[in-house]
């Protein structure tokens, strides 16, 4: 047979007839991991003497799942997104490419089933959301959390460049107390570090499978050791934290760690939605605007204004944190879904929780990239803003109180004069110690 006949058989083509509605399959992620399930589950089942599975039958069904997690066979898994809640039409899918790929493998005119076979000891109702959580899990790890480290790290070095770039602190949009450019970075990076821990936490949650639970809980249908079994070669194999669940039938009615997984994500697109903004707001202008960051030109701003710069990744983000706010309200809504020993919400959390970490790694890559490593401080401007700042009057409280500093700030502000002028003039400090007092840099730096 060859690779660009289907693959698929009864329940795939009644599936595509019946669910013609988003017009673009399940994320193919899932089928990929429901292969991993499968091709372990054929060991296991082979080794625990399940009827029909002999060496043969195990060894080609293991052949043909590894064919799946290539990733060379996208095609062969049609079902829409918006199909069957249990995702049983894509597990039937991909039982039944299996089996067709499996029967190839023996070339004898034996059949595999994909039901007695490749779906032996398994349920749709257990395989398909262990199958999410090991697919998550997976890109949590493998891309989400190294593309934010990678972000991180950017924000590390642009903190480490302009540490010593002093500018107006801002609260409420107004001019606060000075601070350094390297500490706005700073903190824009631990704001990103302090998300990924949790991130990084919810993967332990995804671990716990309910693999060997098969139609409600109970295992039914799934010799003995065979889920244990199973996620230990997965647990092997890909290095996550898997492990059995102590109660499937909770995991299979709940999705609580699919809803935390997802909680998490939304948690990263909130950080960077504030990292973003914050940059774009710093480098709006550059004459009518605060531009005191200097982002790179990558690309024309405008179709009709000649020479204009937009923030154009800072909206990239923000767009992409939207669709990850809008993806964790579907898994969340979804994940409170459960009725009594099943959770029929199963494939659009699986493709949401799919997407948002698709997004996430790469915006976090471009951004880090393609922004965050080309920014410049324009430094006589933040240097010059905070020295005519009025926030720079806050050093003169303790040595003439609020009221007093008050008053010259008022008087700075109408004289259109710097506070450390005002101060020389009035004898309220001499030149070099309000120079010393007022200055931002040491301001930004305070003693500890």
């Amino acid at each position: 047979m060859a690779d660009h006949d289907p693959l698929w058989g009864k329940q795939t083509a009644l599936a595509i007839e019946n669910f013609p509605i988003a017009g673009r399959p399940l994320d193919v992620r899932v089928a990929v991991a429901l292969s991993a399930i499968k091709r372990h589950a054929a060991a296991v089942n082979r080794d625990l003497g399940v009827p029909g599975i002999d060496e043969r039958v195990a060894s080609a069904i293991e052949q043909a799942a590894r064919r799946v997690e290539a990733g060379d066979l996208a095609h062969a898994f049609p079902v829409d997104v918006y199909q069957t809640g249990s995702g049983t039409s894509t597990n039937m899918n991909v039982n039944e490419v299996l089996a067709t790929l499996a029967a190839h493998v023996l070339d004898d005119g034996t059949t595999v089933h994909p039901n007695d076979h490749v779906n032996a000891s398994q349920s749709s109702n257990d395989t398909v959301p262990s199958a999410i959580r090991l697919a998550v899990a997976t890109e949590l790890t493998a891309q989400v959390h190294p593309a934010v480290g990678e972000l991180v790290a950017a924000l590390r070095r642009l903190a480490e460049r302009f540490a010593d770039v002093v500018k107006t602190g801002r609260t409420h949009l107004m001019d606060a107390t000075p601070v350094t450019v390297g500490q706005e970075a700073d903190a824009w990076a631990e704001l990103l570090a302090l998300a990924l821990a949790r991130s990084v936490a919810d993967v332990d949650a995804l671990g716990e499978l309910p693999l060997g639970g098969t139609a409600v809980g109970t295992g039914i249908n799934a010799p003995p050791g065979f889920g244990r079994k199973v996620i230990a070669l997965l647990a092997e194999e890909t290095g996550l934290p898997l492990r059995p669940a102590s109660f499937p039938m909770a995991h299979q009615g709940g999705q609580g760690s699919l809803a935390e997984a997802s909680a998490g994500l939304r948690g990263l697109a909130v950080a960077l939605t504030k990292v973003a903004n914050d940059i774009r707001l710093l480098a709006s202008g550059p004459s009518a605007g605060i531009a005191e960051l200097l982002l790179p030109e990558l690309q024309a701003g405008s179709s009709i204004m000649p020479g204009k710069v937009n923030p154009v990744l800072c909206e990239s983000v923000n767009q992409v944190a939207a669709r990850v706010f809008g993806n964790d309200a579907t898994v969340s809504f979804a994940a409170s879904q459960g009725i009594l020993e099943l959770n029929t919400y199963l494939p659009v959390m699986a493709d949401a929780l799919l997407e948002s970490t698709t997004l996430l790694a790469n915006v976090c890559r471009v951004f880090a990239q393609r922004c965050v490593d080309g920014i410049e401080a324009d430094v006589e401007r933040c240097r010059a803003g905070a020295e005519r700042s009025s926030a720079l009057a806050t050093a003169l409280n303790p040595i003439i109180g609020y009221e007093r500093a008050a008053e010259i700030v008022h008087r700075a502000q109408d004289e259109r004069r710097s506070i450390v002028d005002l101060v020389i003039e009035d004898g309220v400090l001499d030149e070099a110690e309000a120079r010393d007092v007022l200055d931002p840099l040491r301001l930004a730096r305070p003693p500890r």
